[in-house]
């Protein structure tokens, strides 16, 4: 986008409009969900999300191309109810860490063809070789909604909700939220699970954001170059995933939480000291990478397992769509805050990112340090983990 002209600002605020649009279609995604049911609603909001905004960015040559795609690209609230219902409404509880980290190891790995896009880089220039990565897009992820939808079947409670919504209008449907809310006050777990994904959601969109702007404005890293190092942290999340994470992840998650804030901490601040020159530019940007890796991985899977953990299983879908929208709330000011600081200085964003990951470390502490917190469902699913 910065290549088309767009500012640091610009750039922020068309986070922001998607994040909103992530928020409108978060909180009908409930009633989508359970009345199209998991599988088609999985399907056909992801040709809308997805499938469509790619060849929008194909042709985009201005910054409206890009708030429509940003606009559509927000109907994603909706498949990521959806999605997570089908992947794990038919799973035992102890399988559900293993799920999710499972998933995030292979989002990790569509990094892996980044080196595609650094040659493509080399030779086109950035712009034309974007213009192909987003075509690339559209082919693969209409295939994959088709593989999906072939090769999976709805799951038990979907079926069920498609029978007790059938005939009810969305909109009147969406009206029942009172008591969903309701619920999800009356259970601290599920709370804390919502504050925490907020938290790590908020980090993750600002790091995606503005990681490659200050990597290649500030620190003057090659274009074609900056792929690699998207590759790298793919790399290192994928193996914490599959080796350190799942033997940290069991019982109480306090432990995994805190060293999940802890390593994203470190990893943020070590990339506010990398210098422009010198020797010690590259290994310090690889390091701040590793400890990134870490975070980015460890608090992905947890942020989605806790909720899993804790919700109502009969209301998954609506308490899934009250979860995102304040997700989505909580997260839409931030894109357009961070690009506003960036214009400032490349690193005000990550200085904002530490101040926020010092507060999930603080709403750990004090979420499993509460003589009121629940804490009977992370002891049931490593119970029953155990007893295999």
């Amino acid at each position: 986008m910065l290549a088309m002209g767009l500012s640091d600002t610009k750039v922020g605020f068309l986070v922001t409009v998607c994040t909103i649009s992530q928020m409108i279609f978060s909180f009908l995604s409930g009633p989508l969900t359970d009345k199209l049911g998991r599988r088609r609603a999985t399907a056909i909001f992801d040709i809308l999300a997805w499938s469509i905004p790619a060849l929008i960015w194909w042709r985009a040559e201005n910054f409206w191309f890009f708030l429509a795609a940003a606009v559509l690209n927000g109907s994603n609230g909706v498949t990521q109810n959806s999605w997570h219902c089908l992947a794990i409404e038919d799973a035992e509880k102890k399988q559900i860490t293993d799920i999710y980290s499972i998933v995030m190891a292979c989002a990790q790995m569509s990094a892996l063809f980044a080196p595609i896009t650094a040659i493509l880089i080399s030779r086109l220039t950035l712009v034309p070789a974007i213009r192909i990565l987003f075509i690339n897009g559209f082919i693969l992820m209409t295939l994959k909604v088709v593989i999906l939808y072939l090769a999976s079947k709805e799951t038990s409670i979907g079926k069920m909700r498609m029978q007790e919504t059938k005939g009810k209008n969305v909109f009147r449907l969406a009206g029942g939220y009172s008591d969903v809310i309701k619920i999800i006050l009356g259970s601290r777990g599920t709370v804390f699970s919502i504050v925490i994904a907020a938290v790590a959601w908020i980090v993750q969109t600002i790091n995606n954001t503005f990681w490659q702007i200050i990597a290649n404005k500030k620190l003057l890293v090659p274009e074609a170059a900056l792929p690699l190092f998207m590759v790298l942290r793919s790399i290192l999340a994928i193996i914490f995933l599959f080796f350190v994470i799942p033997r940290l992840a069991k019982g109480l998650l306090k432990v995994p939480l805190l060293l999940g804030f802890a390593a994203y901490f470190v990893g943020q601040a070590i990339l506010l000291m990398v210098p422009v020159e010198g020797v010690m530019k590259y290994p310090l940007l690889c390091l701040s990478l590793v400890f990134d890796g870490f975070g980015i991985g460890i608090l992905g899977m947890l942020s989605e397992s806790l909720i899993a953990l804790h919700v109502n299983p009969n209301e998954r879908a609506r308490i899934m769509a009250l979860r995102f929208m304040m997700i989505m709330m909580v997260t839409a000011p931030f894109g357009w805050i961070a690009g506003f600081l960036s214009d400032i200085s490349r690193n005000l964003p990550f200085v904002l990112n530490l101040f926020i990951l010092i507060l999930g470390i603080a709403i750990t502490l004090f979420y499993y340090h509460h003589k009121d917190s629940d804490h009977s469902a992370e002891r049931m699913a490593d119970a029953k983990t155990g007893s295999l």
